[in-house]
């Protein structure tokens, strides 16, 4: 039965096309995040050539206004894009999902206790908090500014998998196991969460996305990774040197359409996944 299930799932995944058309844009910038430093031979700090030279055959994507070569420092700064999204949205899903399981299935006391801090954090202005967090955190790299983004997005996540445990909680085969003797924990792990692994998954595509859109806001206004770079510190250099008034399209356009794709990839892929999992999404 259980054979006959992945089947298909996969059946519907394979013919979904939403599904993959997303895949298929976060795939390619994978591939071009691997390749890609393999087709320059400069590095992304080194002064290559004229500056502000637009796209040609010989600088894909232009140079910066020091003669910095932007495709080298676009297939450099995905890495980033991706250990933020990796980092970042796992660590919320991770949080959410204790949070969530812990509150859903003991509800009484522990749930609103948990439920009160879930609140609270939500009423926290999170864009200010990480604006605070950054400007006083010297030294910044890729995994502090994830980690800092992992600890504040995780409330949403959090009542949508208590939500779901909620109407787990009662069935009969969890019943079942709690007369059987088994821990807590136990239940949670081997009976409800192989139940919401579809939901789970598709948390933390979103919060995946979420984490890259808000790393490159940071980076955008100057507050990301004091070292290396990024998409977002792209976009934030060619602001600061003028980009757009200089008609330097070329600076500051890939990085954000990279952002964008990537993002867009990954949403179009969640509700592809969506129409996947739910029967009464699916395309016939």
């Amino acid at each position: 039965m259980e054979k006959i299930f992945k089947n298909e799932i996969l059946y519907f995944a394979f013919k979904n096309v939403k599904l993959r058309i997303g895949l298929g844009i976060v795939l390619f910038f994978v591939i071009l995040m691997i390749v890609g430093p393999f087709l320059t031979t400069y590095d992304p700090t080194e002064f290559v050539g004229p500056p502000s030279m637009p796209p040609s055959a010989k600088y894909w994507f232009g140079t910066t206004t020091f003669g910095e070569d932007v495709f080298t420092q676009f297939v450099y700064g995905l890495p980033s894009t991706f250990v933020v999204g990796i980092v970042g949205g796992g660590l919320g899903t991770l949080l959410g999902m204790i949070i969530g399981f812990a509150g859903g299935y003991r509800g009484g006391t522990l749930d609103e206790v948990l439920n009160i801090l879930t609140n609270v954090v939500l009423t926290i202005p999170v864009m200010a908090l990480l604006l605070v967090l950054s400007a006083y955190v010297k030294v910044r790299g890729i995994l502090i500014e994830s980690v800092f983004i992992g600890l504040t997005s995780w409330p949403w996540a959090a009542r949508a998998i208590r939500a779901q445990t909620f109407t787990l909680r009662n069935r009969d085969f969890v019943d079942l196991a709690r007369l059987s003797g088994r821990h807590p924990i136990k239940i949670v792990f081997t009976e409800i969460a192989p139940n919401m692994m579809s939901y789970l998954f598709m948390t933390f595509i979103l919060m995946f996305g979420g984490a890259i859109l808000t790393a490159a806001t940071l980076d955008f206004l100057g507050l990301g990774p004091t070292q290396g770079i990024s998409l977002g510190l792209m976009m934030n250099m060619g602001v600061l040197w003028s980009a757009l008034t200089l008609g330097m399209w070329w600076w500051f356009i890939p990085p954000g359409l990279g952002i964008t794709a990537i993002v867009g990839g990954l949403y179009v892929m969640n509700v592809g996944l969506d129409e996947v999992f739910n029967p009464k999404l699916r395309e016939m």
